[in-house]
């Protein structure tokens, strides 16, 4: 029987382990990464077991937990396991489902189970080439806007390497400064989530790109794989009331460093910000990664 005390944090020397599971069984949600869960493991203390040849995961925010379906090969009798736990540990929506295979195979051992959409929690994903060449008329206004910027700033391209890596930091000091992280709980979250990524970037194994205006760092992207096929872009930070559409600027430049190893770009979720759903929309993605979750309540009548 699957117990919770069999799960141990996340940390950075899991690295190996995840990036050989991983291979081969590949991802397609952001959070199943190993770089998302060791960056952001002080908000959502993730935790991981390991069980008849698969990876189970678990997060717990503020002191509710969750447990995903099991990572590896097809076992029922371990995902019935991992619903056991769910339902003695997890809270009221204690299984959640990341990627369309785990949610296809959940509905076919339990076709009576219902699974509800997380639509906040969907990732965007995008073809790499678009966002590098934004062509096309959907892409118009983006891209009158990235030629505007060109006009009034001459600006470079680097990537982030160990000789400008204290600069980044520097520079993210500057923009929680200005966005002040520390007054808004999630910001000072995602404040610590970043300087931790930055702070361990080649150990985690993440790479990213800087926007530099006369020598000035304006915006940068922190970068991570999800698969062979699909980077994740985890951070993207500029300074858009000093440098007006930089944004879209770092990330046509990403998309651009990018396009010739990764198919798909995925931008993660939109939280349900009203705002950030609209931008993430308006950049055309190709597909989501859906999110669905069970209840405590659907798990307990339906299951075992």
């Amino acid at each position: 029987m699957l117990r919770f005390a069999d799960f141990k944090p996340v940390s950075l020397d899991d690295r190996d382990l995840f990036s050989g599971h991983y291979r081969q069984y590949p991802q397609v949600h952001s959070d199943n990464t190993f770089a998302n869960m060791v960056c952001w493991n002080h908000y959502a203390d993730y935790r991981f077991a390991e069980a008849d040849g698969a990876i189970v995961l678990a997060s717990t925010i503020n002191g509710v937990t969750s447990f995903r379906p099991p990572i590896g090969p097809k076992n029922p009798a371990l995902v019935g396991d991992v619903i056991d736990l769910a339902v003695r540990e997890g809270g009221r929506s204690p299984l959640l489902i990341l990627d369309p295979a785990n949610e296809a195979w959940i509905r076919e051992l339990y076709p009576d189970l219902p699974l509800h959409p997380d639509r906040d929690f969907f990732d965007y994903i995008y073809q790499t080439g678009d966002l590098a060449d934004l062509a096309g008329k959907g892409y118009a206004t983006i891209r009158r806007q990235i030629n505007h910027f060109r006009r009034e700033h001459a600006y470079s391209v680097e990537a982030i390497t160990k000789e400008n890596i204290d600069e980044v930091w520097e520079f993210l000091v500057v923009w929680c400064e200005w966005r002040d992280c520390d007054s808004v709980p999630i910001l000072a979250y995602e404040k610590e989530a970043i300087l931790f990524a930055v702070n361990n970037f080649f150990k985690i194994g993440l790479e990213g790109w800087i926007i530099r205006i006369g020598g000035t760092i304006g915006a940068i992207s922190v970068v991570g794989e999800v698969n062979a096929d699909m980077a994740v872009v985890h951070f993207e930070k500029a300074l858009p009331e000093t440098y007006r559409d930089i944004y879209k600027v770092i990330m046509a430049e990403t998309a651009a460093g990018l396009r010739e190893r990764y198919r798909y770009i995925n931008r993660e979720c939109d939280m349900g910000v009203p705002g950030l759903r609209e931008s993430k929309t308006r950049c055309h993605p190709a597909y989501m990664v859906e999110v669905h979750y069970a209840t405590r309540g659907d798990l307990e009548a339906r299951c075992r």
